[in-house]
């Protein structure tokens, strides 16, 4: 458990053991799930001996496949959307059991904000409930279960938390909008804005969307809306035609079975934390035995464990993915010749372009790309541009460890770094240039070398096992990103073309 002080921990029981009398409450309220599935998964877990709670989030996430098959066949509508709310909710009462509730509350709320709020407190008072509730569960489980991992409503009151940070904006932007009021923001996301509020049931649909909700992407309302009313499908011509997404389907559900079959390979090759007990005893890379081996030795371990870790993520995603794509969710909709423009809607991550991305800015790009559109849209630029606003809030959205903002507020190190590289260096090795290749190779090395060290603490949590970690390598990576600073701040920057610029 965390060192609380003795009258705040009092406090902080008192408030959990009155929210957990309403337990019996919400148990009345799991009236989709048979007990005979209960027991069935209990069984399969029992025979591969793995944890019910794992067996039931896996389970649900390949469920949603032929849901989706069905949701493909449901007239366009408010069929689709009470669909997509039911079976939402059975997947959350499937895998989440009573907590499934928080889902429920959290969107009632915030419904009842959008009808009785002005958009301009609107956009204000929903995200801030929203990071609120999640805060409130962020902190439950660090409280009760610290270091600990157990499956709860957290995960996807994340994803829920951006669903309603959007729709506060983009309610917003449509009034902004329809006023012709000149915002800069608001013309950006033009394409998301919202001129009318959706009713409870289209609501409803969207935040419980089944093939979103365990997982993720959280995609923006008009997206989901477009998929429900088939709008997707309609052509230049005003005829409306279907995609093969047979392939757009199939593909990423093989990419996340490799993807599990890494995580479960490479986790076992390559530990970060202790395979025993990885809640109590010190991470495997910080243990004395481990400390003896050569620098290079435990980095490459290092490097390998993350790379595990990543799998399980890669593996969560591209099976989301395709249960986007199963019923036509993540496709991109007809270009003005009729051609299908793709399926990006729904993708949540470029494992190449992430793996092999030359700078900072690209590799968190095409890392949860949609939570990173999520924090450009409704952070970035309505903050001026400011990185310290878009790491501290994607830091306070996962959690509080102080892992999480040990990496996000060094981050921003490399960033500067890149930027500054991109502005004296890159002027001067255009694309056409033969050392291009080489330059592009060296920013990937340099990238990956750099975010692999410091995304440590991301894994390990812990305020002193993220240090430690940072100490058996001497530092390396912030030492090398503020010489590098250093270096390229003293550099002159190119002169500009006056040709150009006449």
């Amino acid at each position: 458990m965390m060192e609380i002080p003795e009258p705040i921990t009092l406090v902080f029981d008192q408030a959990i053991q009155m929210v957990y009398s309403f337990e019996p409450l919400a148990a009345k309220t799991v009236v989709l799930v048979p007990d005979v599935l209960k027991a069935q998964v209990g069984v399969a877990a029992d025979a591969i001996g793995m944890d019910v709670e794992t067996v039931s989030y896996v389970f649900g996430l390949l469920v949603c496949y032929p849901l989706g098959l069905i949701m493909a066949q449901i007239p366009f509508g408010m069929a689709r959307h009470l669909f997509s709310f039911l079976l939402g909710a059975f997947l959350l009462q499937f895998t989440l059991g009573s907590q499934w509730i928080h889902q429920l509350i959290s969107s009632l709320v915030a419904y009842a904000m959008i009808v009785v709020l002005p958009r301009k407190t609107l956009k204000t008072v929903l995200p801030v409930f929203a990071m609120l509730y999640m805060t409130a569960g962020h902190l439950h489980r660090q409280y009760v279960n610290y270091l600990g991992w157990d499956l709860d409503f957290t995960g996807c009151q994340m994803v829920l938390t951006m669903k309603l940070y959007m729709i506060a904006y983009n309610l917003y932007d449509g009034e902004l909008l329809a006023k012709g009021i000149d915002n800069r923001a608001a013309k950006k996301c033009a394409a998301y804005a919202l001129k009318d509020k959706p009713n409870l049931l289209e609501f409803l649909g969207y935040t419980f969307c089944f093939s979103n909700l365990l997982a993720g992407p959280a995609s923006e309302f008009s997206v989901y809306e477009q998929a429900c009313n088939g709008s997707i499908f309609k052509m230049k011509d005003g005829s409306y035609k279907r995609p093969d997404n047979l392939f757009a389907t199939i593909r990423p559900l093989l990419e996340s079975f490799v993807a599990m079959g890494a995580f479960l390979y490479l986790g076992g090759q390559f530990p970060l934390l202790d395979p025993t007990d990885p809640q109590h005893n010190t991470p495997a890379i910080l243990t004395a035995t481990f400390l003896q081996k050569p620098f290079l030795a435990r980095y490459f371990h290092a490097w390998m464990g993350l790379l595990g870790v990543r799998q399980k993520y890669y593996f969560g995603w591209k099976n989301a993915e395709g249960a986007q794509n199963v019923w036509y969710a993540g496709f991109d909709g007809w270009d003005e010749n009729g051609k299908a423009i793709g399926w990006e809607t729904s993708s949540n991550v470029d494992i190449i372009g992430f793996e092999l991305a030359s700078d900072v800015q690209n590799m968190s790009k095409n890392w949860n790309k949609k939570t990173s559109f999520w924090l450009t849209r409704y952070v970035y630029i309505r903050t001026g541009g400011s990185l310290l606003a878009v790491y501290s809030m994607s830091a306070f959205w996962h959690g509080f460890y102080p892992g999480y903002y040990i990496f996000f507020l060094s981050v921003p190190i490399a960033t500067l770094c890149d930027r500054l590289a991109k502005k004296k260096i890159s002027p001067y090795i255009p694309p056409s240039s033969s050392f291009y290749p080489i330059y592009c190779a060296m920013g990937t090395l340099a990238t990956t070398v750099t975010i692999n060290y410091m995304i440590l603490p991301f894994v390990l949590l812990a305020g002193s096992w993220s240090i430690e970690a940072y100490k058996s390598f001497f530092f390396f990576g912030h030492v090398g990103s503020i010489i590098a600073f250093g270096l390229l701040s003293v550099l002159p920057s190119p002169k500009k073309d006056k040709k150009k610029t006449a």
